[in-house]
């Protein structure tokens, strides 16, 4: 058998087609390569037991541990049979349940003193942790001669424990590895020797062995350092050559023209650039001046002045006989950007009408719901070259648009942009037009070198002028209902000076959504029984919550993604003039919505939304000279994670601390999302926010080999690896997903 193809083999020949399913299924697993990169989360050394004191809630467990007692109590008259085991292990204790015709091999195997492997998901009962009915292997043998070899077998050996899933637990994906162990030997090495020997790697097949059948935990540590390094390299790799690339394609060069567009916008603003929007101005105008397309992503705070810069971005191609588009993740926020970039230009965005100025140019709007006439007209505009810039959502990308010369492409909220979509409108130029991508959500430096490491990046950290502090503050609504009160309270007196205020919901709560829960009798059932379970608050009922009770007599409108755009733009454009008190919304408000005289927000259910969310959300108080108050309402318990979450948030106004924070807290997948479409998630020992080092060491590597060998030519290995990394049928598999 070759040496990739031993790789590729299907589980399914080696584990037979059950085992092989539910790894498909349930983890993604589908080759016997992909099973051998599943590697173990932590290892249990054999008599060092795990401390069943430090249980999480409501994961799935493994712990070794000795049986202290086993007793079979009846209930239900006799008629029902439970078995109760207690497990200890010094540091705590743990109740295991088994029920009915289940109890009674365990009830013959868990006895007092016996040591077994369980598997299981913890929960509470009457106050007390507890698994029901687990699985479990016996870690010792009934017969002497047996328990003494068995006891050898363990003595010293680290029990790798698996990521796994309700319906395969850790030990039998363990006993799948032993079953595909010999093909480490056919590993593909990625890593060019000199630079593996100059590191001093472990080679790649023993450090597959190494990570999964560990002797000592210095096998572990080197396995890891190994591994690690392959996926930094790997996918630094990839970036590069995609760097590489688009250095080698041709674009038109957009060089600012005096006395044009630009100027004159320039000269009617209100207020001075920042020193930040100064110096990034300059990185991209350098980048529009070459003869290759710009690939720069724009970092900021919430309320750096990002559209500004884009926007003289925009203006400047204008003025360079190019068309600039920029997209937004949600028709909303485009409206919200074609509003107020008009509002800026003021008679500069009139270009061809009466009243407007001869320097300017036509700004249309572009989204799936218009009306055909002004479809039609908008679809003109663009391809006579009469509307310099175009603002609209994904629908920009569809074949019918046509361009008469772009180039420039704005992508707003990059995270909800995949690779394919900007390749989809770069196709749309007569070259391939510069692309300028904006996040919100500031990002820490490692994770802009991974996630967006095909693009230059600029970051604007400073806050314009006449910008407000935001106040946060968590509201206890389960401890404290009288802070609930008080934030209304706070609501009503914010309006009463003659401001306005946001409420979130994380639910909309119209009868759709109750359509597409269909279990909606079992949810109302669980919610009675446990708060816990409740479904999250609902903008219409907390609308009317509201007009009924503590908001009365104030003018309160709802907004959601759900209602006609017509009617969106309407409650939006009412809420801007100032003629709607408070706006109680989901999160389509979360970017781009800028109304200065809002100065306080009601977050609800806060413990639902991201640390990000968060971030984005209370970036819409506080715009204005008047301070801004954000308040996130949380019935979660004051020792839960989640209210941790919030209060970190609530502690700092930084966004890069707080995606840090955010990171730490979420898993990788959730960070490299859309944005890496099109390469397999190959981060499994890698973890982004702590392995800084590694990513730098293996991107400045991978940077000067793709610089001496662009095409890989004289590294076949590597080249093996990334079209694995890159393989059509998972790129395929990962847009869908």
């Amino acid at each position: 058998m070759d040496r990739v193809s031993s790789f590729d083999e299907p589980l399914k020949k080696l584990l037979g087609g059950a085992t092989a399913k539910v790894m498909a299924e349930h983890l993604d697993l589908h080759t016997v390569g992909d099973l051998l990169h599943h590697y173990p989360r932590r290892y249990e050394e054999r008599g060092k037991l795990t401390a069943l004191a430090d249980l999480p809630l409501d994961e799935h467990v493994t712990v070794v541990a000795q049986v202290a007692d086993a007793r079979i109590l009846t209930f239900n008259n006799g008629r029902g049979k439970r078995l109760e085991v207690t497990l200890t292990d010094g540091s705590g204790r743990l109740q295991l349940v088994f029920f009915g015709h289940g109890v009674h091999k365990p009830h013959k195997e868990l006895l007092p003193g016996r040591q077994a492997m369980f598997a299981g998901k913890v929960s509470v009962f009457n106050r007390k942790m507890q698994l029901a009915h687990p699985t479990y292997q016996l870690l010792d043998a009934s017969d002497a001669d047996e328990a003494t070899e068995a006891v050898d077998a363990f003595a010293g050996r680290l029990l790798p424990i698996y990521p796994a899933c309700k319906q395969l637990d850790s030990w039998r994906i363990a006993k799948a590895v032993d079953a595909v162990l010999p093909s480490a030997q056919d590993a593909v090495d990625p890593l060019p020797a000199s630079l593996r020997e100059g590191r001093g790697f472990t080679p790649l097949p023993e450090a597959l062995l190494k990570v999964h059948r560990p002797q000592t935990k210095a096998d572990i540590e080197d396995a890891k350092a190994r591994l690690k390094w392959d996926e930094a390299f790997v996918l630094q790799v990839a970036l590069a050559r995609r760097r590489y690339a688009d250095t080698q394609l041709p674009a038109a060069a957009r060089r600012p023209v005096a006395d044009g567009l630009l100027d004159a916008f320039d000269a009617k603003l209100p207020f001075t650039l920042t020193e930040g929007q100064e110096k990034v101005s300059k990185e991209i105008f350098d980048d529009l001046a070459t003869e290759h397309p710009m690939h720069r992503l724009l970092q900021g705070e919430v309320g750096s002045g990002k559209t500004m810069v884009a926007l003289r971005a925009m203006l400047a191609v204008v003025d360079a006989g190019g068309q600039a588009a920029m997209l937004a993740p949600t028709e909303v926020l485009a409206q919200q950007h074609h509003r107020s970039i008009t509002e800026m230009m003021g008679e500069l965005a009139e270009g061809g009408m009466l009243g407007g100025s001869e320097q300017g140019t036509k700004v249309v709007l572009l989204t799936g719901s218009m009306g055909t006439a002004a479809r039609r007209q908008a679809l003109l505009d663009l391809v006579t070259g009469e509307a310099g810039i175009v603002i609209g959502t994904h629908a920009l990308i569809e074949d019918k648009v046509q361009f008469h010369d772009l180039g420039l492409v704005v992508v707003d909220e990059q995270h909800r942009f995949g690779v394919e979509q900007r390749d989809a409108l770069r196709s749309k130029g007569k070259q391939p037009p510069h692309l300028l991508v904006m996040t919100a959500t500031p990002i820490p430096r490692t994770v802009a070198m991974t996630v967006f490491g095909d693009l230059e990046t600029s970051v604007l950290d400073q806050l314009p002028a006449g910008r407000s502090p935001i106040a946060s503050h968590v509201v206890p609504a389960k401890d404290k209902p009288h802070f609930l009160a008080r934030a209304w309270e706070r609501v009503r007196e914010e309006v009463e000076n003659g401001h306005q205020a946001y409420v979130v919901c994380p639910r909309i709560g119209d009868d759709a959504e109750e359509a597409e829960g269909k279990k909606g009798k079992a949810k109302k059932k669980t919610a009675e029984e446990d708060p816990e379970k409740r479904p999250p608050l609902a903008v219409l009922e907390i609308a009317d919550e509201l007009r009924r009770g503590a908001l009365a007599g104030l003018t309160v409108e709802v907004l959601h993604g759900r209602m006609h755009p017509d009617e969106k733009d309407d409650v939006m454009r009412r809420f801007a003039a100032g003629d709607v008190d408070v706006l109680v919304a989901t999160t389509v408000i979360e970017v781009g919505v800028n109304v200065p005289n809002a100065t306080a927000m009601v977050i609800m259910d806060a413990d639902r939304f991201g640390v990000s969310q968060l971030h984005q959300l209370r970036g819409r108080v506080g715009r204005g000279s008047a301070p801004g108050l954000c308040l996130l309402v949380s019935e979660a318990h004051e020792a839960s994670p989640a209210r941790a979450r919030l209060s970190a948030v609530a502690a700092t106004l930084d966004g890069f601390e707080l995606s840090r924070i955010d990171l730490e807290q979420r898993r990788e997948g959730d960070v490299l999302g859309q944005a890496q479409s099109g390469m397999r998630s190959s981060l499994r020992m890698l973890t982004v926010i702590d392995d800084e080092e590694v990513i730098a060491a293996a991107r400045e590597e991978a940077v000067a080999i793709v610089a001496a060998d662009p095409e890989l030519e004289h590294l076949p290995e590597l080249r093996t690896v990334l079209a694995a990394l890159l393989d059509k049928e998972r790129e395929e598999y990962l847009d869908k997903g």
